[in-house]
């Protein structure tokens, strides 16, 4: 903002101080390194999801900090690498969660390891509601009925969209299975699909015992009586117990916080050996191009301090069934590099 001379003989001391302080934040944006458009690529192409969804959240109170022109697009994971490669100058930057690492880990063509070819931004929220569900009617009440009867031979299908978050709680429900049960973890079966419509449906038609859910997508159908088709029931969500306390007190739909910690550590247990047990909090963070101007990643961190310090966007985030997450690149780096390894050794242990 131009405060000219007219106006300052216009205003009193108070008002004009008040002007100044408030033009400051935008000056130092304009003044920083990140100008003109900026176009947000996200690893999803649906403007309905969830990575969409908290991408609008955190890019518009970053656009109306920054005073800078900032646009989600939805362009799937393959094209917003490919377009991140291409675009050093900060004009391109990219929203997505832990399928960005966990896809390189699982062999997902297009997925490089993000910790050597691109800079890992910071961490802005959790979605809490990854997780697995059975008919209403299941014969397997508990998580534990799954393991055992895994354990005793059976054969227990899951609907999964391979490679990725959707694998990642498999992969550790097999590992539990080989620790516990040696030899009989091959009776946990993947029956590998796409999209979550796609799993749902394997549940409807008989095709799949259990499948990777969401709360967000998939609680409507546990409100079902038992005797309709669609009917489910929730048996894990794979957040930790700390991450679903910090969701609102009503949780969502008509499941309460309450009712949903019972799906979580310690009430279910998936070993991971040595006395730990398995969770996993799907996190979404930036990523950049590894070109791009140090001085961008640093004004992007301290407007997002600013911005999580002012407390508007916590609720926001909530209100959506978010969990805010804040952390600043740096910290976020080390922090989603230690996560990738702790996740690796469980997708190495069963292949």
């Amino acid at each position: 903002m131009i405060i000219s001379k007219k106006t300052v003989t216009s205003v009193g001391s108070a008002a004009l101080m008040a002007t100044l302080s408030i033009s400051a934040g935008v000056a130092m944006a304009q003044d920083g390194p990140l100008r003109g458009n900026i176009r947000v690529v996200i690893g999803s192409t649906s403007t309905g999801g969830d990575t969409y969804q908290n991408s609008t959240i955190v890019v518009d109170q970053l656009a109306e900090k920054l005073d800078l022109n900032m646009k989600v697009d939805a362009v799937g994971a393959s094209s917003a690498f490919r377009t991140l490669d291409r675009d050093s100058r900060g004009n391109t930057l990219m929203i997505f969660h832990d399928q960005s690492y966990l896809g390189h880990l699982y062999g997902v063509e297009g997925y490089d390891d993000i910790f050597e070819k691109y800079t890992v931004g910071p961490t802005i929220a959790i979605n809490p509601g990854n997780a697995y569900l059975v008919p209403k009617d299941s014969p397997y009440e508990t998580l534990d009925d799954i393991i055992a009867a895994v354990g005793d031979g059976e054969t227990v299908r899951v609907a999964i969209q391979p490679g990725g978050v959707s694998e990642i709680g498999f992969s550790a429900l097999k590992n539990a299975i080989a620790i516990e049960h040696p030899g009989q973890e091959d009776n946990l079966v993947a029956v590998n699909t796409g999209s979550q419509s796609d799993k749902n449906q394997q549940l409807f038609d008989g095709q799949a015992d259990v499948i990777n859910g969401t709360v967000q997508a998939n609680e409507q159908y546990t409100r079902l009586p038992e005797d309709d088709q669609k009917a489910m029931r929730f048996v894990w969500l794979t957040a930790r117990q700390d991450t679903i306390e910090q969701a609102p007190e009503e949780g969502l739909g008509q499941t309460s916080r309450e009712q949903l910690l019972e799906y979580v550590e310690p009430n279910v247990h998936v070993t991971m050996g040595d006395d730990e047990s398995f969770t996993f909090d799907k996190e979404f963070f930036f990523l950049y191009n590894k070109d791009m101007d140090p001085a961008i990643v640093e004004q992007i961190d301290a407007a997002l301090a600013e911005i999580y310090e002012e407390g508007e966007i916590q609720e926001i985030q909530k209100n959506a069934f978010f969990i805010p997450n804040f952390k600043p690149s740096g910290e976020a780096s080390e922090y989603l590099a230690d996560k990738m390894a702790r996740y690796e050794e469980i997708i190495n242990n069963i292949k």
